[in-house]
């Protein structure tokens, strides 16, 4: 009952609304509640991050339509939670949380809130590391305690534990200036480097331990060991990010706390920065949103505060957050979702490779069915089993992995991948992994259906020979159709050579391009069956027309094209334009001797057996063959005495970062190879460009910084041909 008097006649579609939003509210509470528990408690969430945000936002936007549903203990006005194992400690001041924002118009709505008290505000950004949030209490420089944060009034005492992290020092030492304070409270983050992560989860797999779901979760139960020695064991780092508690120090900003913060030996962040205008505050967040995977530490975003004190000060907090500063959450690129199987894919040599079929979710702004799983050995490494539920990621356009299972919500139903015997495709028994390798493969490689479609669709992309129109399905449509019951292709020999009247015929199932199986019908549920090349009247399609003239166009491709197409084993762009540039041609390549092919430089003695292994069966040297009769170019022409490629970057040495047009990366590597440059991953005072595509983030600003020779992707080609020289790209300020 609600308590409310019985009343005679209909009752309000106001009252219906109230109670429907009551009972919401009670239900949201109490699933919000255990889920801290698990949380800050267990070191074991069963939910995402972005779920448990939803959540919260759905209480908050019900306390917000009905305030007197807001009370004390709504987790909204809760800052955490803490158990009853260590200690309980109380914090000298409260440890707030932050107000946490999705979206820039609620950025700027707090910056206008904000500059009503400081009109010359000026903002200091930092990252929102995901890991422990601790508190550190010093008195006369002396390290006396550290606590969790606990319900923010209340923490558990670590001391031992922290103590054993080399990030955090146990004495404070003055200097430039800065004396050691009375006493100071130091707010910061304890994390997991995420290097480290994977191997922690493979040694808790190895052991018989359930592995971590993040490295969130992998630094609280670090911490949070009842044996400090078991937490010394563990890569433990710190970063300090505020202050509590001051006596005997007064600073003026944040940023001049972090300089004094620095001085004594407490590890601030590296990427800390003050600006002055919300234009910038937005720029920090793009930076670091395409940054965020190439840190030391996980984020889930970016903190922006007041840089004045005196500002914060004036401004204060509310019962959970201070109103000085928000956090910017990225969208989501980790969510929680069933693994419904594990099935096994077969790549264009032979490579069998497990993935999961998800039930589906959406991650990173699209909808995520599918996740590798690369090998055998990485399914049982990660502690993954068919029907748990696990994290998915998916960092931009990257493949979607699974990072982990979520061990506590495992309920016994669970079943362990055992690895098929036999090809999923052509039915040939697996081959055993090479000494040194870990992949097993379908021997079959000249007829299985799996590799002739995927060595297709890899030779008609843009790092072979370009083939437009001649995408996944096309390539499935050739080598798998429905109607007629034999393909048109039983190898890649063939497909220079193809008329419309094979194609007009043929329909096929519809394929998904990441795993191979077939997509359903939406209306009838059955596999889609679509006539691909041909309209209902049986006439071409625009697709065959255009495909069969982009082959016969591809023939004119250049001689590294050509070599990459073939699929050799270990062969890439960058190996395939080192052997066109030396031989020149095909015929010369094919009867090289493997000593020869080891000393090219970028090829070796790996890629020259897997050239000459090859070159010896009989059914690749038929693919050249039928290529060579079809008028695919088969030698680079030069002119007499001339040099193939000139060296224009002889032992210069360039990073290139971002999407350069016209180019894969492997392509663009593989052209300053050519002509004697070195393509290196990071930027230093050596480097001597920095090709710069669309989005090249992190490496052009440290070009910048580092007064390293910037050039546009846009010209690259002349990069190629003019070099170092004065003329070349775009001179940073």
């Amino acid at each position: 009952m609600s308590g409310r008097a019985a009343t005679i006649g209909p009752v309000s579609t106001e009252d219906t609304d109230f109670e429907a939003a009551r009972e919401r509210h009670e239900h949201l509470a109490a699933e919000i509640t255990e889920h801290r528990r698990r949380y800050y408690v267990e070191d074991a969430p069963t939910i995402s991050d972005a779920r448990f945000d939803e959540l919260m936002q759905e209480l908050a936007g019900l306390e917000t339509r009905h305030p007197e549903l807001k009370s004390a203990d709504s987790p909204t006005e809760q800052v955490g939670t803490f158990s009853e194992v260590f200690t309980p400690v109380q914090h000298l001041e409260k440890m707030l949380s932050l107000q946490d924002v999705f979206d820039r118009e609620e950025v700027q709505t707090w910056a206008e809130r904000v500059s009503e008290e400081a009109a010359d505000a000026r903002y200091l950004c930092e990252l929102k590391i995901d890991g422990l949030a601790v508190d550190l209490v010093y008195e006369d420089g002396r390290l006396v305690r550290a606590a969790t944060r606990g319900d923010g009034v209340t923490g558990e005492d670590v001391s031992a534990n922290v103590a054993t992290i080399a990030a955090v020092p146990r004495r404070l030492e003055a200097a430039d200036g800065f004396e050691v304070p009375e006493l100071l409270e130091v707010r910061g983050e304890v994390y997991f480097p995420t290097a480290d992560f994977a191997r922690l989860n493979e040694s808790q797999v190895a052991a018989g331990k359930a592995p971590f779901a993040n490295p969130r979760n992998a630094a609280a139960g670090s911490l949070r060991q009842k044996d400090p020695a078991k937490s010394a064991e563990r890569p433990l780092a710190f970063i300090a990010h505020g202050l509590g508690a001051l006596r005997g120090f007064r600073p003026e900003s944040q940023s001049h706390s972090y300089e004094a913060l620095e001085t004594w030996g407490l590890p601030t962040s590296p990427y800390w920065r003050v600006v002055d205008t919300m234009d910038e505050v937005f720029d920090y967040i793009d930076e670091f949103g395409r940054q965020r995977h190439e840190l030391v530490h996980q984020i889930d975003g970016v903190v922006v505060k007041l840089d004045d004190m005196a500002s914060q000060r004036r401004l204060g907090a509310t019962s959970r957050t201070p109103r000085w500063a928000v956090a910017y959450k990225f969208p989501p690129e980790e969510v929680n979702t069933g693994l419904v199987d594990i099935k096994v894919s077969i790549g264009r040599t032979g490579r069998a490779t497990p993935y999961a079929v998800l039930e589906p979710v959406r991650v990173a702004g699209s909808e995520v069915e599918f996740a590798t799983l690369h090998n055998p050995d990485q399914v049982e490494a990660k502690g993954v089993k068919i029907g748990d539920t696990v994290v998915v990621r998916k960092a931009g356009d990257v493949i979607p992995e699974i990072v982990a299972p979520v061990a506590a919500a495992r309920d016994g139903s669970e079943r362990d991948f055992v690895m098929p015997d036999t090809c999923p495709e052509c039915g040939s028994a697996l081959a055993p992994a090479a000494e040194g390798e870990v992949d097993l493969r379908c021997p079959n490689s000249r007829s299985c259906p799996a590799q002739l479609r995927e060595r297709l669709f890899y030779l008609s992309g843009r790092s072979c020979f370009d083939v437009d129109r001649m995408g996944y399905i096309a390539c499935s449509a050739l080598v798998q159709p429905l109607e007629p019951p034999e393909p048109v292709l039983r190898d890649e020999a063939g497909v220079f050579d193809l008329t419309m009247e094979e194609l007009l015929p043929i329909k096929v199932v519809v394929r998904d391009p990441d795993t191979g199986l077939p997509k359903p019908d939406q209306k009838t549920g059955e596999d889609k069956v679509v006539s691909y090349f041909a309209t209902k009247e049986g006439d071409p399609k625009k697709n065959a027309v255009e495909m069969l003239d982009n082959l016969e166009k591809a023939k004119a491709q250049p001689l590294w094209r050509v070599i990459n197409a073939l699929s050799i084993r270990h062969v890439g762009p960058v190996a395939a334009q080192a052997l066109a540039e030396h031989f020149g041609d095909l015929d010369r390549l094919i009867e090289a001797e493997e000593a020869e092919l080891a000393d090219i430089d970028g090829v070796g003695p790996t890629i020259a057996a897997g050239v000459r292994e090859w070159f010896a069966v009989d059914w690749h040297r038929e693919i050249v063959e039928r290529w060579r009769r079809a008028g695919v170019r088969m030698r680079d022409e030069v002119p007499e005495g001339a040099e193939r490629i000139e060296k224009t970057l002889d032992g210069a040495s360039v990073v290139i970062t971002g999407a350069i047009p016209d180019h894969t990366r492997e392509s663009a590597a593989a052209a300053v190879k050519a002509r004697g440059g070195k393509v290196t991953s990071s930027v230093s005072k050596k480097t001597g460009a920095v090709v710069a595509g669309d989005k090249p983030g992190s490496k052009y600003d440290k070009a910048v910084d580092l007064g390293v020779r910037v050039v546009d992707g846009a010209d690259f080609e002349r990069f190629l041909v003019e070099g170092l020289s004065e003329g070349d790209g775009t001179a940073p300020d």
